[in-house]
């Protein structure tokens, strides 16, 4: 499990090697993402509070990355913070997540990304419930839902 350390200590001293990556220019990026999804994910925007599509949803599935389809985090440690985005306990592995120290907007924070992309997902805070104390405010337009089908439920019983 992660903890407030552990993030410290990435976003100081550096990530966990991605199993793989996912490199594109710019202009591709544009290409493949809607004008607000690039302004989220390559330009490090953000979405409304309590506007994002995934914000009420709690659906079983995994959250992939919009941009590479990498999973990021998984429905089971899905919370309602009262933020307005959508936020998680936990990234689905140590190093689907890559944490970078932000000073932007005179506050320290830590920026999350997909760490197979570098796709701005939101940040990190260490205000989130027990037992991690994490809570991942991720906008919704930086993921997709990738839902359980019951079929899949099925076959794995």
């Amino acid at each position: 499990m992660i903890t407030w350390k552990d993030v410290i200590h990435f976003s100081t001293k550096g990530n966990p090697k991605p199993d793989k990556r996912v490199e594109k220019t710019e202009a591709e990026w544009q290409q493949v993402l809607t004008p607000d999804v690039f302004r989220i994910t390559r330009k490090k925007g953000t979405e409304a509070p309590h506007t994002g599509d995934l914000c009420g949803i709690y659906e079983a599935g995994k959250y992939n990355c919009v941009c590479c389809d990498t999973p990021l985090f998984d429905s089971t440690i899905k919370f309602e913070s009262g933020t307005g985005w959508p936020s998680f306990t936990q990234p689905i592995k140590e190093n689907a997540i890559s944490y970078i120290k932000d000073v932007s907007f005179g506050m320290i924070r830590v920026e999350v990304l997909c760490n197979t992309c570098d796709a701005h997902l939101g940040h990190v805070f260490p205000d989130g419930p027990e037992p991690s104390g994490l809570r991942y405010c991720i906008n919704s337009a930086s993921m997709t839902l990738q839902p359980k089908h019951t079929e899949d439920t099925l076959e794995n019983s």
